[in-house]
């Protein structure tokens, strides 16, 4: 018989189980369009495992394989006016990368978009997950509905563990009803410092805000519901805002806008690095301050920076506080300054630990940094 290898597209749970007892060490692939991290060893696909395996609209569920392509995902849903709830961002332009984004990847990078400051991450709309371990022994833990999901929570584990515990071949997921309506508030005019304090002190009011950016020196608050109830909050938030000329955009206006600010589409084709830094709001004007970027978002209400540097910068060096993710550089300053942000002792501790009871042999994505 046989034996399966990497180089062949695994078309089942169980072809990857007998590749991964073969071989290894694999990084791990599913449409090829999130990986910022490096790795070392032989790509080891998961788009063989293809398909959405239970949809009820009715209890908001869905549960796909991990290789499904995320816009077939995001086509179903619609068909039912549902979506993922989490605002998955597209960062192939960014990365200069192409491919089919895939549910696998979106969840082992809880790629999570800016309705993240209303509704959470992506991991917190997982409810469930089957994945192979380094041992190549099928896991799977969570339900199909949130009161089935009991025990250790490994899918909150896998979701955004950049693939270093193990294969994931199958999620399940709540999801939501697409709104009935779509607002956004534009507040131009806007430096760094007051943007910061109108996000903060909007995301403070009890209106229930989906959206809260500010980019091109402009403050962006995104609001969705019944129109009735968007009404209502619109005119208070004008109101709070006590400002001349606040802009008031529907949806075909607005939406291509939050896809920008999702996608990082200002800093697209520009030269230089892009880092990705999670602060305290009340820190983000220091920050620029010492970076002095040469462009920034901020979203999450100013929680998440995206900042475009000169080539080589070392943003970590200049923060006193947070934590930054460089995102796209070239592979000599991502092996120099490390992609992802330094774990303290304690985490580094409990992170190896972790890797030795899920992939003793250090199969997957070795050398993840």
């Amino acid at each position: 018989m046989s034996i399966l290898t990497a180089k062949e597209t695994a078309k089942s749970e169980a072809d990857l189980v007998e590749i991964i007892r073969g071989a290894g060490p694999f990084v791990i692939e599913g449409g090829g369009t999130r990986r910022i991290g490096l790795a070392e060893g032989e790509n080891l696909s998961t788009r063989g495992l293809n398909g959405v395996t239970l949809y009820e609209p009715g209890t908001l569920t869905l549960v796909a394989q991990a290789g499904t392509p995320l816009h077939e995902i995001d086509a179903l849903l619609a068909s039912e006016r549902q979506r993922l709830a989490f605002d998955v961002p597209d960062l192939r332009r960014l990365l200069g990368c192409e491919g089919e984004s895939t549910l696998g990847g979106v969840v082992a990078t809880n790629a999570s978009g800016p309705r993240r400051v209303a509704v959470g991450a992506c991991r917190d709309f997982c409810l469930g997950v089957r994945f192979i371990d380094g041992r190549g022994e099928v896991v799977k833990n969570g339900g199909r509905v949130m009161k089935n999901v009991t025990g250790l929570d490994l899918v909150k584990l896998m979701a955004g563990s950049q693939g270093t515990l193990g294969v994931m071949t199958e999620v399940s997921l709540k999801v939501q009803p697409l709104p009935e309506t779509v607002v956004t508030l534009a507040v131009p005019g806007c430096d760094a410092a007051e943007a910061i304090a109108i996000l903060s002190r909007m995301l403070g009011q009890p209106y229930d805000l989906t959206g809260a950016a500010w980019q091109n020196g402009e403050v962006l608050l995104r609001l969705e519901g019944f129109e009735t109830s968007l009404r209502y909050r619109v005119e208070r938030l004008k109101a709070l805002l006590r400002r001349d000329g606040v802009e008031h955009w529907g949806a075909e206006i607005c939406d291509p806008i939050w896809r920008g600010i999702r996608d990082v589409t200002v800093l697209h084709d520009r030269p230089g690095d892009v880092w990705s830094v999670s602060v305290k709001p009340s820190e983000a004007v220091r920050v620029l301050e010492a970076v002095q970027p040469e462009d920034v978002i901020f979203d999450w209400g100013g929680n998440r920076l995206w900042l475009l540097t000169k080539a080589g910068t070392d943003v970590r060096a200049k923060l006193t506080s947070g934590h930054a993710t460089l995102v796209r550089a070239s592979g000599e300053t991502k092996r120099r300054l490390g992609v992802f942000p330094p774990k303290s002792p304690t985490i580094e501790r409990i992170s190896a630990g972790l890797r030795q009871q899920f992939d003793p042999e250090g199969k997957f994505n070795r050398g993840m940094r």
